[in-house]
């Protein structure tokens, strides 16, 4: 059993040898556990491949630490902080056939950083993991590491520095990453001073027969964290191949040339052992944290002193008692095992009470393990509880063997543990070999009523990559027997992709704010067999209560006391947060979003990481619990509401608000004059909350002068998709770059400021996601300008004339302005709209019309799924084997047999968001769907 989220701020007060902890659970546990829990009981084993520096596991020659560090240089070395593109993304993967990332190393480190990639763990966040653990496991010192990082879905842009570079380029291509002239000569520094350089990849640099199994030494000891390739530089005797040898000849002397940029000035500093290895600590953590625009990142990943580890509840076999079992980790780092006792949890009841017997259960030491810097001892968990009293909160007390004691209340929370839903293990079942699922999950009875869905999470083989795809998928679980205060629900899912045991599973009962979850549970620590339940308790109601006494606990050792008392937190919307003021829940606009700067979406969200998110902008609003926008100006149609409509807690603090479905929690920056405008007065209050009257809204464009959006396309391969003409400029909008391609059938603009003119487009150019073109122009931030190797392209006629005859609308590329085709999937109106017809793998679908989401609930909730890439077409295939599919804000794709009540078509103008994969298709929009149904309507 899971606990739900619960990530607050306050500090737990401890004696003075114990270090306040992480408060649980937290958004980076596996992470956490991945990190430092790495050999011994328990251990993950993340740093098998580096934990001796020498290992040599992915063969002779190639030291596998060296590889990972290298690694996370590539990964970050084409980032753009100018543009915000690029950083620590795991984009590499899929740019391993790009000359500037040569040999086998970077396929290895993928293939193993792939197997603990994970909804709670992305690709990105362990290679910079990987790069704290090869440092650390050679001697450097430990790195902090922030998570939060975002995987990219495919390879970014060209530019990691190669040996041949000139100094200059060198300076440039460190500027553009973010690093100053002597910020790079550090970064190459720490970044060389492990490995070799390789015969097969650098023939000319280091030739065949020159060192072992094909391996030249940047320095003497390439198996070492230390500073050897600074010293032996600047004495003369390093053997370097970047410094020495057939480079110089060949300029392909980097290092050398690297390191005397400055006339030395920054190497010499690095003479003195205790500042390099400081400065590579500090250098090597910026290096990890240059991220892409977008992505914020967590507060280091620390160790806990005291952790809950896989906490579960499980139904007895009478049906009367819940078995309690799970692990309690204790840091001996800090709590020495030879000075513990004893370990007691004290409990309470679902009501925050002590209807629970004794309300205590004693644990004893089972296992030992270690990590880079720490030792744990972990403490099972076995005890029986009462079902109809139930769980809510535990606190841990460490006993010593001199009579002391310790008492951890989770920072003054205590440690949330709910009895709400729980997977029942025994009931359920995985055939590894074939992924058949079957998940079994008991729901207690004041829940019984709501939805309950499956999620799992699976990794599947990609072509292009070496490491694993992370898929999603949502099914609804089917209600069963009533046991005691529970009831039985069952789903059946077949994990493809040959990794079943890795999946994830996740039972989510309610929806919306209500939503309660027992997540992430491993499908591998199923059986093979689900076992039948025998229990026969008669169905009973149960009662909760709304309010959970707060906590007092003390903590005594032998010479001092500390006694902390939980403060009653209390779900409410805040009127100010990090200098925003609250201006009223607010709704979307009509077709387009209320704030259309910037958009985030992750789970963990408050009102603080929103706001933080939105710096620079006027406007903040957080909207479902987990989605963040920001903006100067407010949409038109957008417009004040009743506050009670905006109760969702948010993701990441249960005592804030953050919206709900087509609803902001809308802050202005507290800084800025207040706003000229009407104001407007929800109905719920009696105050008033005044809005900025917009002076544009960031969208779109359909036409420029006689110029049509044709989509967002790529560049050419090796080429400019149009070449004819060009310009630059730092006040560029879509009219000046119009009128400078008059005489030409298309025009394209780049990178936010600049402009390509050209009567075709290069054949290797293909149309993109609409997402991708991201940038917004120089001149106008209200319009869109291209991004990095993407470009807005126009051309002279309707939409349609970006189609060539037999090319789909995701690949089709521009070859005339009088060219037009249509086809069913993928019409040749002017613009956007519903197709009649949507034909997917030989089913056909027909058009029902816009309609509304259900009272409470998803009008079809039996299947979801998310693609930034979606189509109608998309979510047809998603839907095979379902009546209906319907598709949400541009990316969502729902389907059912029936749609719930409450659901009521709409107005057809009301489904007005284009389809991020196909900007000829609507894709519903804000609570509206556009739904098909199988067959002839």
């Amino acid at each position: 059993m899971k606990p739900a989220p619960r990530y607050l701020a306050a500090l737990m007060s401890l004696t003075a040898t114990v270090s306040a902890d992480p408060t649980w659970p937290h958004v980076n546990d596996n992470l956490e556990e991945i990190m430092f829990q790495t050999q011994g009981f328990r251990a993950r084993l993340f740093t098998d491949n580096v934990r001796q520096c020498a290992n040599e596991a992915s063969g002779p020659g190639r030291k596998n630490a060296a590889e990972w560090l290298r690694t996370g240089f590539h990964d970050i070395a084409t980032a753009n902080r100018y543009f915000g593109t690029g950083g620590m993304d795991a984009s590499l993967q899929y740019e391993l056939n790009s000359g500037e990332n040569a040999g086998p190393a970077f396929a290895s480190t993928f293939k193993f950083l792939g197997e603990f990639l994970s909804p709670r763990s992305s690709l990105a966040d362990l290679v910079a993991m990987g790069v704290y653990a090869s440092v650390r496991s050679c001697g450097g010192q430990a790195i902090p590491v922030r998570a939060g990082r975002k995987d990219a879905t495919e390879g970014g842009a060209l530019g990691v520095p190669q040996t041949q570079n000139p100094t200059p380029t060198f300076v440039t291509q460190f500027d553009r990453m973010g690093f100053n002239q002597a910020e790079m000569i550090q970064l190459v520094a720490c970044g060389h001073t492990l490995g070799s350089v390789h015969s097969t990849e650098f023939p000319d640099i280091a030739p065949p027969g020159t060192g072992v199994n094909g391996a030249v030494p940047l320095d003497s000891t390439d198996a070492q964290f230390d500073n050897k390739v600074v010293t032996e530089y600047l004495d003369g005797t390093t053997k370097n191949p970047l410094v020495v040898g057939p480079s110089v000849q060949l300029k392909k002397n980097a290092d050398g040339r690297v390191f005397g940029a400055d006339g030395n000035v920054t190497v010499n500093a690095l003479k003195d052992p205790a500042v390099f290895q400081t400065t590579c600590k500090n250098i090597l953590q910026r290096m990890i944290e240059v991220v892409p625009s977008g992505v914020t990142l967590t507060d280091p990943i620390t160790p806990y002193t005291i952790k809950p580890v896989d906490m579960q509840l499980t139904l007895g076999a009478t049906g009367s008692t819940l078995t309690w079992t799970g692990w309690i980790r204790v840091r001996t780092t800090t709590i020495p095992l030879a000075t513990i006792r004893n370990v007691v949890l004290n409990y309470k009841d679902r009501n925050g009470g002590s209807n629970c017997g004794s309300c205590a259960t004693t644990l004893t030491v089972q296992g030992t393990g270690s990590g880079l810097d720490d030792t744990w001892a972990f403490f099972p968990v076995s005890a029986s509880l009462s079902a109809s009293a139930g769980i809510s909160s535990f606190t841990v007390t460490v006993n010593k063997v001199d009579g002391t004691s310790t008492s951890f209340d989770n920072n003054g929370a205590s440690y949330p543990l709910s009895d709400a839903v729980m997977i029942q293990r025994p009931q359920s079942c995985l055939l590894q070999g074939t992924g058949a699922l079957t998940v079994s999950a008991l729901v207690r009875n004041d829940r019984a009523n709501l939805p309950v869905s499956l999620g799992v999470s699976y990794l599947t083989d990609q072509t292009n990559s070496p490491a694993p795809k992370l898929n999603t998928d949502s099914v609804a679980m089917t209600k069963g027997n009533c046991v005691g205060g529970y009831t039985f629900f069952s789903a059946t899912y077949s994990v493809s992709g040959g990794r079943s045991y890795a999946a994830r599973l996740d039972i989510n009962s309610g929806s919306g704010a209500d939503v309660v979850s027992d997540a992430f549970n491993l499908a591998s620590d199923l059986g093979g067999t689900c076992q039948p339940f025998t229990g026969s308790q008669a169905c009973a109601g149960v009662t909760v209560s709304s309010v959970i006494p707060s906590s007092t606990s003390t903590s005594t050792t032998a010479s001092s006391t500390s006694t902390s008392t939980a403060p009653t937190a209390t779900l409410a919307h805040r009127q100010t947060v990090s200098g925003y003021n609250l201006v009223s829940c607010w709704t979307e606009g009509s077709g387009v979003r209320a704030l259309s700067g910037a958009a985030f979406a992750y789970d963990g969200m408050t009102l603080e990481s929103c706001i933080k998110n939105c710096t620079g902008f006027a406007y903040a609003g957080a909207e479902y619990g987990r989605e963040c926008y920001c903006g100067n100006t407010l949409a038109e149609s957008s417009a004040a509401a009743n506050m009670a409509d905006c109760n969702m807690p948010c993701s990441g603090d249960p005592y804030q608000y953050c919206g709900a479905g087509n609803r902001l929690e809308l802050y202005r920056n507290a800084s800025l004059p207040p706003p000229t405008s009407s104001t407007s007065t929800p109905s719920s209050t009696t105050s008033t909350s005044s809005s900025a009257a917009p002076t544009g809204t960031l969208g779109r464009v359909d036409t420029v002068g006689k110029f049509s959006y044709q989509g967002c396309y790529t560049e050419g391969a090796g080429v400019r998709a149009l070449a004819d003409k060009t310009y630059a400029a730092d006040g560029m909008t879509l009219e000046s770059c119009a009128a400078f391609c008059d005489s030409y059938n298309f025009f394209g603009t780049e990178y936010g400021r600049e402009c390509y003119c050209g009567n075709t487009l290069a054949s290797s150019s293909t149309k993109v996601s609409l997402g991708d073109c991201s940038f917004t122009c120089a001149g106008n931030r209200f319009q869109y300008c291209g991004a990095g190797n993407r470009l807005d392209v126009f051309g002279v006629g309707s939409s349609s004339t970006a189609s060539s005859s037999g090319t789909s609308d995701q690949t089709s590329t521009p070859t005339s302005p009088t060219t037009t085709t249509s086809t069913t999937s993928h019409p040749s109106a002017t613009g956007p709209s519903h197709p009649t017809t949507i034909v997917s793998e030989g089913t056909s679908w027909s058009f029902l019309g816009c309609q509304t989401e259900a009272t409470g609930a998803r009008a079809l909730s039996a299947k979801v799924s998310y693609n930034d890439a979606m189509t109608l077409d998309a979510c047809a295939s998603s839907c095979s084997g379902y009546a209906y599919f319907g598709v949400e804000y541009g990316r969502e794709c729902y389907c059912g047999d029936s749609f719930a009540a409450g659901s009521i078509a709409a107005s057809e103008a009301d489904c007005s968001f284009r389809c991020p994969g196909n900007a000829d298709q609507y894709c519903g929009a804000g609570n509206r769907l556009s739904t098909y149904r199988r067959g002839t309507v």
